[in-house]
């Protein structure tokens, strides 16, 4: 059975070293829409022009030029079993509790992707 994809989250996640400056780069200089924030965790969405959403997250180490393609998915369990069936290098997921359940995966030249499982509506998170 295939993996049952969210197509309502779908992320582009960007790490960032300085939130507040790469936020208002990517608002104020590309003009992308801040559709959601998690200020407490440095992390937010801008909605681009081109149908998919980019994610920012604050980290302390940033490799340049990496990006990790987010895949949402109803359930990501049955997502890593596929994966896993498939020989797919998978992480086993882990939880921001109350919000989302994450998993990094590999395609065959070792680039990272990752799974996200939302565990509520983004509409309810303040």
């Amino acid at each position: 059975m295939p993996i049952d994809f969210n197509p309502e989250n779908c992320v582009v996640s960007v790490n960032v070293s300085d939130y507040d400056r790469s936020l208002a780069w990517y608002r104020d200089v590309l003009g992308f829409e801040v559709t959601y924030e998690l200020t407490d965790y440095g992390w937010c969405e801008l909605s681009t022009p081109f149908g998919f959403t980019i994610g920012l997250g604050q980290t302390e180490d940033v490799t340049p030029g990496t990006v990790v393609p987010t895949f949402g998915v109803h359930d990501i369990d049955a997502a890593i079993a596929h994966l896993r069936s498939h020989d797919v290098t998978v992480e086993d997921w882990h939880e921001i509790p109350d919000m989302v359940r994450l998993s990094t995966f590999y395609d065959p030249d070792g680039t990272s992707w990752m799974l996200a499982q939302t565990l509520d509506q983004k509409t309810d998170r303040s």
